[in-house]
C-alpha cells in the first residue's frame, strides 16, 4: 500500500508557484483568525497559533480536497466554549488539557468514522438544521463578543441574560476601547463591501483585488497594534490587550485522559465532528466542482480525523475546515494541499519568533474581526426558501437557531436534527396514495384527481408513493377498505408498486391479511411494477404464493388481464368513476 498521498506523487512542478502564493496570503489571513478564534473558544492566544500548524500537515496527508484550508473556525470554537466552560475556568490549565482532551476525542471518532467508511453521515444533517445551527450559533458568538468592544465585563448564561448584562454595563464603556473596536468593525465591513470595488478601478486585477479585501483584518491587526504600542493606551486608556504570548513551538503530548472527562465530553465531541464534518465536505465538494475535481467523504473523515488528533497532540483544540480561508486558498491559486503545508510553516515560524510582535494587539480588534466574520454566516436566504418551498424545513432551520439561542450549541442542534427526524417520520407515515387510471390511447396511468383518464370496470388501481413498512402500511389497509367499501361491484384491487422500495416484516402482515379478508369478498388483489428485489424477498413467502399469477410487469398488463376477466365474466361489472376520496 502506497503511503504517499495522490497529489504528492503527480506533483507537477508548474503548481509550484500557485501553491506558495496561496500558502503566504493564507497565513496572513489566519494569523488573525487564529488568535481571535482562540479567544472566541476561552483559550490563550498561543493556543489558537498552535491549532494552525500540525493540524494543516496531517490534513494534506490524509484528506482528498486539493484547496479545503483547516484550522480554527468560529462554529467549533463556540463549541468549544459550550463544552467546556461548566467544567473549569476559560484559560486555566485545565480549561486547555480539557480543550486538548475534546480535539483528541473528536478525532478519534472521525478517524474510526473514516475506518468505517461512514462518509453517509454527511447527510444526516440537512441542509436546513446546519443553516439555522451556524445561523444561530452567529448570533450567539456575535453577542458575546460585544464585552470586548465595550471594554466591560459581562457574561450571561444566555442570549437574553448576556444582552441585560451588556445594558446595565455601558455606562462602565472604556471609550478608547469602544473606539478602536467599533472603528475596526467599520472599516472591516466597508472593507468587504467596497475594498474590492476600488482597487479593481485603481488598475487592480479583480482577483488580486478580491483577494486583498478578504485580507483586511490584517491590515486592521496591524494599525490597532501600533496605535496601542505608541500611545501606551493599554496602561494610559485602559485598552485590553493579548499581553505576552509564549514564543517557540508547541511540545508535543498527548492530553491527559480521564474516564470521567470522557463521559463529559463525549457528546460535545461528536456534536462538533459531526457538524465540522458536514461542513467541511460541503466546502470541499463545492471548490472541487469548480475544477471538475472529485473529493471522497470516507477520505475526508480520515483528514479531518488526523488534523483533530495532531492538533491535540500539539496543544490546540479542535479544528475544521474553514469556508472563508478555502475560498482565500482556492482564489490565490492554490492547487494542492501543499500550499496548506507551507502555511503551516510559515505559522511555526511565527510562533517560533514573532509571537512578541502580538503583545499589543487589542481584544476589541479580535473581537471585531470575529464579529465580522460571522455575521455573514447569517443566513436569511435559505429561510426565504425553505419557508416558499417547505415550511417543515423552513420550522426546522428556526428552531435549531432558537434552540442554540436560548438552550445552547447543544441543545439547539439536537432539536434541529430531531424535528427533522420527526417530519421524515411523519411524512414516511402518511404516504401519498393515488388512485390511477389509463391517460386514453396511452400505456400510461396517472392520478384520477389530476388527469382526464379512463378506467377500467370492476377494478381499483392504487399507486403507493412509498416503501411499506410498519409506520404506513394500516394507512394503505385503510385507503383500500374505503375504496372497496364504496364502491361495492369492485372485483380486483390493483396495488401499483412503482414507488416501493422495501417492505418490511409488519407491512408483508398487512398485506397478507388484506389480501385474505378481500378474497373472503370475492375480490383479488393483483400487484403491478414490483421491484426485483421486492419480488425476490415476496417468492418465499404465503402471500408470494398466493399471489402466483397475479403480479405483473406492468400496469398495463394488469388492466389487460383486468378487462380480458371481467368481460368473461357472466354479468361483468358496470364501468365505474373512480373517485380519489
Amino acid at each position: 500500500m502506497n503511503i504517499v498521498p495522490t497529489w504528492m506523487r503527480g506533483y507537477q512542478k508548474a503548481w509550484l508557484s500557485g501553491d506558495i502564493v496561496a500558502g503566504v496570503i493564507v497565513t496572513v489571513m489566519l494569523i488573525p483568525q487564529s488568535l481571535a478564534y482562540a479567544l472566541l473558544a476561552g483559550l490563550p492566544p498561543e493556543v489558537g497559533l498552535y491549532a494552525s500548524i500540525l493540524p494543516i500537515i496531517a490534513y494534506a496527508l490524509l484528506g482528498s480536497s486539493m484547496t479545503l484550508a483547516v484550522g480554527p473556525v468560529a462554529v467549533a470554537s463556540l463549541m468549544t466554549a459550550s463544552a467546556l466552560q461548566p467544567l473549569a475556568a476559560a484559560g486555566t490549565a485545565d480549561y486547555i488539557a480539557l480543550a486538548m482532551l475534546l480535539s483528541l476525542l473528536s478525532g478519534g471518532m472521525l478517524l474510526l468514522f473514516g475506518a468505517l467508511r461512514l462518509g453517509f453521515l454527511a447527510h444526516f444533517l440537512s441542509h436546513p438544521v446546519i443553516s439555522g445551527f451556524i445561523s444561530g450559533s452567529a448570533i450567539l458568538i456575535a453577542v458575546g463578543q460585544v464585552k470586548h468592544l465595550l471594554g466591560v465585563k459581562a457574561g450571561g448564561t444566555d442570549v437574553l441574560d448576556t444582552v441585560a448584562q451588556l445594558v446595565r454595563a455601558v455606562p462602565h464603556t472604556n471609550g478608547v476601547t469602544l473606539g478602536i473596536g467599533a472603528g475596526s468593525v467599520v472599516f472591516l465591513l466597508l472593507a468587504r463591501k467596497y475594498l474590492a470595488a476600488w482597487l479593481v478601478r485603481a488598475g487592480a486585477s479583480a482577483k488580486l483585488a478580491d483577494i486583498a479585501a478578504k485580507l483586511s483584518p490584517m491590515l486592521a491587526v496591524v494599525v490597532s497594534t501600533a496605535l496601542v504600542a505608541t500611545l501606551r493606551w493599554d496602561q494610559t486608556a485602559g485598552v485590553s490587550i493579548v499581553g505576552a504570548v509564549p514564543q517557540g513551538l508547541p511540545t508535543l503530548a498527548l492530553p491527559e485522559v480521564s474516564l470521567s472527562a470522557i463521559g463529559q465530553l463525549w457528546l460535545p465531541a461528536l456534536l462538533i465532528s459531526l457538524v465540522g464534518f458536514v461542513e467541511s465536505v460541503s466546502v470541499a465538494q463545492s471548490l472541487a466542482l469548480k475544477r471538475q475535481q472529485r473529493i471522497s467523504p470516507n477520505r475526508e473523515l480520515l483528514g479531518l480525523g488526523a488534523a483533530n488528533v495532531a492538533s491535540a497532540v500539539s496543544g490546540g483544540f479542535p479544528v475544521t475546515g474553514g469556508f472563508a480561508r478555502s475560498v482565500v486558498n482556492f482564489s490565490a491559486g492554490a492547487n494542492t494541499p501543499l500550499a496548506g503545508v507551507i502555511s503551516a510553516v510559515l505559522m511555526g515560524a511565527v510562533i517560533a519568533a514573532l509571537t512578541g510582535l502580538f503583545h499589543y494587539l487589542p481584544h476589541a480588534v479580535l473581537a471585531a474581526t470575529i464579529i465580522v466574520a460571522v455575521v455573514s454566516l447569517i443566513d436569511l436566504d435559505t429561510l426565504r426558501e425553505a419557508w416558499h418551498y417547505d415550511k417543515a424545513d423552513a420550522l426546522s432551520l428556526l428552531a435549531t437557531a432558537g434552540g442554540v439561542i436560548a438552550f445552547g450549541v447543544e441543545a439547539g442542534i439536537l432539536m434541529g436534527v430531531g424535528l427533522s427526524l420527526g417530519t421524515l417520520v411523519w411524512r414516511s407515515s402518511h404516504p401519498h396514495i393515488a388512485v390511477v387510471g389509463r391517460v386514453p390511447g396511452t400505456e400510461h396511468f396517472r392520478n384520477v384527481a389530476r388527469h382526464p383518464v379512463v378506467t377500467e370496470p370492476g377494478l381499483v388501481a392504487v399507486r403507493v408513493d412509498e416503501s411499506l413498512y410498519f409506520a404506513n402500511s394500516d394507512v394503505l389497509q385503510d385507503t383500500v377498505e374505503s375504496l372497496v367499501a364504496a364502491q361495492p361491484k369492485v372485483r380486483y384491487v390493483l396495488l401499483v408498486c412503482s414507488a416501493i422500495n422495501q417492505v418490511d416484516t409488519t407491512a408483508l402482515g398487512v398485506l397478507t391479511n388484506m389480501e385474505r379478508s378481500l378474497s373472503q369478498r370475492g375480490v383479488a388483489l393483483l400487484l403491478a411494477e414490483v421491484k426485483g428485489p421486492v419480488v425476490d424477498r415476496l417468492r418465499s413467502t404465503p402471500l408470494g404464493e398466493r399471489l402466483q399469477g397475479r403480479v405483473f410487469l406492468s400496469t398495463h398488463q394488469a388492466f389487460v388481464f383486468v378487462h380480458q376477466n371481467t368481460a368473461l365474466r357472466p354479468g361483468g361489472a358496470d364501468g365505474l368513476i373512480v373517485s380519489s376520496s
